[in-house]
């Protein structure tokens, strides 16, 4: 992934960046991308891994994944 990648989670819009082996996870505010976290890939799920590296965005099982990550955010008060 050169750039961030629009992708949908539960009816939101974010931004998804890979940079090596890790994924940036954020929100567009005011024209700019706000990152809420940044996930380890190892630590993915082995089917939300695979479609990752596809570059399936789409793919149920890398949503599951990142929409926990959403949750996780959500809770803490991100």
């Amino acid at each position: 992934m050169d750039g961030p990648t629009t992708i949908e989670l539960g009816g939101e819009e974010y931004q998804v960046r890979r940079e090596g082996s890790t994924l940036r996870l954020g929100r567009q505010v005011g024209g700019e991308t706000v990152w809420l976290d940044e996930i380890e890939v190892g630590l993915l799920p082995g089917p939300a891994r695979e479609a990752l590296d596809r570059g399936e965005h789409a793919d149920q099982a890398l949503q599951t994944a990142l929409l926990g990550v959403v949750d996780a955010e959500v809770k803490r008060g991100g």
